[in-house]
C-alpha cells in the first residue's frame, strides 16, 4: 500500500469524493476544453464553447463517478483507492474522446455540416472531420457517391455521424442497391444524441436493409446498445454466417445483451477478431461470451477488457480460450479475475503457441497467478512481443518467473509491469533478464513499483545500450533527487534515447529519499 494513504494506524478514506472535489474536476475539464494550449490535440480538433464544455464536462464526471461507485460497491477495498483510480482513468478517457470529437454545436440549430465523404477505391467513409448530427438533406448530399452507377464499394463507414429517422431512410435507399457487394460495415457511434425510441428505430432500419449481406467485418461499437440495441440488429446478426471480425465495444453489453449476441449470431466458425471492451458484462455475461469463444476455432484477436468480469466469468473465459489455438492477441485487462481465474488462464494459454501480444493488467492476479502465467507463456509463446501485467500486486516473489520468461522472449518489444510492488529486489532481477536478451526491446514501464535508486540504476543500465530503445518509465518510485540526476547523466551519451526519456525523468515523482 502506498504510504501516502496511511500514517501510523490512521487510515484515510478516499471514496467517495466530496462534492467540492467533484465540482473542481468539472471546472478543470471545462477549462481544458475551452482554453487554447500548445498540445497537438488542441490544435488538431479545436476548442468547445463554454456552454457546450460545461454540459459535456458534467456528463463526463457523472459517468466516471457512476462507474467508479459501482466498482467500489462490488469490490470495496477499504480506503477506496481503486475507485479513485478508476474515476480518474474514466474521466481522462472520456475527456480525450470529447477533445477528439471537437465541437458539436457549430450552428444555430446545433447541427454541424460535415466535411465531404472520403472515397478511395472500394471504401466509402464519412467518419473524418467533426462529429455531426445529420438531417435528411445533409444525408442525401453526404451519401450521394453511393448512388453512382457502377461503384465498387465493398466497405462503408458511417461512424462519427448521428442518423435520425429521416437520414436513416435516406441511407436505406442507398444501401439497398449495395447489399450484394458489401463486405465490411462500420456503424460505430452513429446514433449519438438521439432519443432511445428513435435510435432503436434507426438501428432496425439499418439492420433490415443490410439483412443478407455476406459481411466479413461488422463494427457496432459506441452505440450504448444494451439488450434492446442488440435485438434491434436481430435480422442483420442472424444473417451473418461468415463474419471474421465483430466489434461491440463501449456498447453497454450487459448480461442480457451478451446472451442476446450469443443467441442471434448463427455462426462464429470463421471469426478471427472479437472485441467487447468497456462494457458492464459481469460474470454471467462473460459466461455467455465464453460460449461464443468456444465456437470460434480460428479466433486470433480477443478483447474483453474493462467488462467488470469477476472470478467465475474469468474462469469460463479462460477455459473457452483453451480451444483458440490460433490466438495471437489477448486483452483481458481491467477485470476482477483473481488468482483462480489467472491459473486457469495459464493452463489455457499452454495451447496457444502463436501469441504475440498479451494484456493482463489490473486482474488481481497476485504473485501466484502471475507466476503461473509467466511459466505458461515461457513454454508456449516463443514469439511474444508485448506483455502487460500492470496493477496486479506482483512482488519480488514473482520476479524469478518473470525474468525467466523475459530471458526466453527474444522478440519482446514492450514490457509493462507498472503499479506493482517489485521493489529493488524484483527490479534488479527483471533488469538482469532484460540485459541478457530482448534485442528488439524498445519500451519498459516499471513506474510505481516502490523502486529506490539502486533498482532504478540497474534498470537504466540494462536498456541504455539497446539499439532502437525508445522509452523507460520509472516514474512514481522512491528515488531521491540525486538518484534522478544520476540516471539522467547515464543517458547523456545516448541522445536518441535521452530525447524520449527526458520528459519522463523530469516528471519523476519523488516519494521518498534513498
Amino acid at each position: 500500500m502506498d504510504p501516502a494513504y496511511y500514517h501510523g494506524s490512521i487510515s484515510v478514506k478516499l471514496w467517495p469524493p466530496s462534492q467540492n472535489t467533484r465540482s473542481m474536476l468539472v471546472e478543470r475539464m471545462i477549462k481544458n476544453l475551452t482554453t487554447p494550449s500548445k498540445s497537438i490535440l488542441s490544435r488538431k480538433y479545436g476548442l468547445l464553447d463554454k456552454k457546450e464544455a460545461e454540459e459535456i464536462s458534467k456528463k463526463i464526471e457523472a459517468l466516471a463517478y457512476a462507474s467508479a461507485n459501482l466498482h467500489f460497491g462490488k469490490k470495496p477495498d477499504g480506503d477506496g483507492s481503486s475507485a479513485v483510480q478508476l474515476y480518474a482513468k474514466e474521466s481522462s478517457k472520456l475527456m480525450l474522446e470529447a477533445v477528439k470529437r471537437g465541437p458539436l454545436m457549430g450552428k444555430e440549430d446545433g447541427i454541424v455540416i460535415t466535411e465531404k465523404s472520403t472515397t478511395r477505391d472500394n471504401v466509402f467513409d464519412i467518419s473524418e472531420g467533426r462529429r455531426a448530427l445529420i438531417n435528411e438533406e445533409e444525408a442525401k448530399e453526404l451519401l450521394k457517391p453511393l448512388g453512382k452507377h457502377g461503384n465498387k464499394y465493398t466497405k462503408i463507414c458511417f461512424s462519427n455521424h448521428s442518423f435520425g429517422l429521416d437520414a436513416a431512410h435516406v441511407a436505406e435507399s442507398f444501401l439497398f442497391s449495395l447489399k450484394d457487394q458489401l463486405k465490411e460495415v462500420d456503424l460505430s457511434d452513429f446514433i449519438a444524441g438521439r432519443p432511445e425510441d428513435e435510435a432503436l428505430k434507426v438501428m432496425k432500419i439499418f439492420s433490415s436493409v443490410l439483412d443478407g449481406c455476406e459481411l466479413r467485418y461488422l463494427n457496432l461499437s459506441n452505440n450504448a446498445l444494451g439488450e434492446k440495441g442488440v435485438r434491434a440488429f436481430e435480422s442483420l446478426l442472424k444473417s451473418q454466417h461468415n463474419l471474421e471480425e465483430l466489434y461491440l465495444m463501449n456498447d453497454d453489453i450487459s448480461e442480457a445483451a451478451a446472451r442476446a449476441v450469443r443467441e442471434l449470431l448463427p455462426s462464429t466458425e470463421k471469426l478471427k477478431v472479437l472485441q467487447f471492451h468497456n462494457n458492464m458484462t459481469g460474470d454471467e455475461g462473460a459466461i455467455a461470451i465464453s460460449e461464443l469463444v468456444k465456437h470460434s476455432p480460428v479466433l486470433e484477436n480477443f478483447r474483453c477488457s474493462s467488462t467488470m468480469v469477476d472470478s467465475d466469468g474469468g474462469f469460463a473465459l479462460a477455459e473457452a480460450l483453451g480451444t483458440c489455438t490460433n490466438l495471437k492477441k489477448l486483452d483481458l485487462s481491467d477485470n476482477m479475475f483473481g488468482i483462480k481465474s489467472g491459473v486457469a488462464l495459464s493452463k489455457a494459454l499452454l495451447g496457444c503457441p502463436n501469441l504475440r501480444e498479451v494484456y493482463l493488467s489490473y486482474l488481481n492476479l497476485a504473485d501466484e497467478g502471475c507466476i503461473a502465467l509467466a511459466n505458461a507463456l515461457k513454454e508456449s509463446a516463443p514469439s511474444l512481443e508485448v506483455l502487460e501485467m500492470s496493477g496486479n500486486e506482483i512482488t519480488a516473489k514473482a520476479a524469478l518467473a518473470l525474468s525467466s520468461l523475459i530471458t526466453s522472449s527474444h522478440s519482446l518489444t514492450k514490457l509493462n509491469l507498472s503499479e506493482n510492488e517489485l521493489k529493488d529486489e524484483g527490479a534488479i532481477q527483471i533488469a538482469k533478464a532484460l540485459e541478457q536478451g530482448c534485442v528488439e526491446l524498445n519500451e519498459v514501464d516499471l513506474s510505481t513499483n516502490l523502486i529506490r535508486g539502486a533498482g532504478a540504476r540497474v534498470l537504466a543500465q540494462a536498456v541504455i545500450a539497446k539499439p532502437g530503445f525508445k522509452l523507460l518509465n520509472i516514474n512514481a518510485n522512491y528515488i531521491s533527487d540525486e538518484g534522478v540526476d544520476e540516471i539522467k547523466d547515464m543517458f547523456k551519451s545516448s541522445p536518441a534515447v535521452l530525447s524520449l526519456l527526458e520528459s519522463k525523468l523530469k516528471g519523476l515523482e519523488i516519494k521518498h529519499a534513498d
